[in-house]
Order: C-alpha cells, then structure tokens, then sequence
C-alpha cells in the first residue's frame, strides 16, 4: 500500500464547484482508496492505495471527481515525505520576511525554463522559490492586493493549486 496526499484545485470557491470533505471521501472510497481522509474545505486528502504511480492515482482520483461531481477537479499529488519536505523548508524560504507565505503545488517538477519565468512575476516585496512541486510564494500583507497569485504561477507553469503556510503545516503534523 501506498500513501499519497492530494491537494484539490477550484473546489469550493464562492459555493460553486460544492465538494464537501465528506463527499470527497465517498467518493475516493467508492473508486477503492482506502484510510481517506480529509483537512479543512478546500480541498486536502489523504488516502491509500495498493496503485505506486503517481501519474495512476491522479488518473483514478480525477475520473473519479469527474464522474461523482460532473466537472473536472485537478489534482496535486506527493507523497507523505514530499509534504514533509516543504514543511520543513518554510522557515527557510521565508526567512526575514515579513508578509504572507503560500506555497503553489504543481502535478510535476516545473522545468528550469519554467522556475526562470516564474521569478519573472516577481515585483516588489514579493518574491518566488522554487523547489520542487512546491513554489513557495512570499508576498506582502495582502494577499488579494499581490500580483504573485496562483494564477499568476498558472499561466507560467500549468495547474498549480496553493495553501498559506498554516494549513502546509497543519497537513504535515497530521499525515507525515
């Protein structure tokens, strides 16, 4: 058995796209994922599957949302280790820095191409660090003021889906 922790895009935003945690678990475990279990709203789960693949598991999780809900829900997919691993590196990346921190996770590494233009978005008091499925995204206090936005990471680097530093801590004390 394998364990992976998914990270949900465009769930739940202003009550459209509605997946409830616990309809996210029926679900999953309706399409054979086992020990599922979800953290907060927004689209966070954990699960165990006898699948290895990464690229598998993502296959199986999105048919799954896509037959249940009817609209496609993307998936970020790493593994108990991977998540620990970008936990472990905040205080890190956002050492001396005194604004927001977010972190964009990506299905697959970006290319070195992809990382340079990602710091093309930079503008003042926001920055990007790129390490791995993780963008780490420093801003300033006002996240709805930044011009670094998930969004933004999407149109450089594809499906990206992003959780504050808080909740990236929160998952790892829980499932790693």
């Amino acid at each position: 058995m394998s364990t992976w922790i998914g990270f949900l895009r465009a769930i739940n935003l202003a009550g459209k796209r509605t997946f409830s945690p616990q309809q996210i678990v029926a679900c999953l475990e309706a399409a054979g994922f086992t020990d599922v279990a979800t953290h907060i709203n927004t689209g966070n789960v954990r699960l165990t599957t006898t699948m290895r693949s990464r690229d598998k598991v993502v296959a199986a999780m999105e048919r799954a949302f896509l037959d249940d809900r009817g609209f496609e829900v993307p998936v970020a997919l790493l593994t108990p280790a991977e998540v620990r691993a970008v936990a472990d590196e905040l205080d890190e990346v956002g050492e001396g820095h005194e604004g927001r921190h977010y972190v964009s996770f990506l299905p697959q590494e970006p290319s070195a191409e992809v990382v340079t233009a990602l710091h093309t978005l930079e503008a003042p008091g926001e920055r990007v660090v790129s390490r791995g499925r993780a963008v780490h995204l420093l801003l300033g206090p006002d996240y709805h003021r930044s011009r670094l936005t998930n969004t933004a990471v999407e149109r450089v680097a594809g499906m990206a889906t992003n959780r504050n530093r808080t909740v990236v801590e929160a998952i790892a004390t829980k499932w790693c």
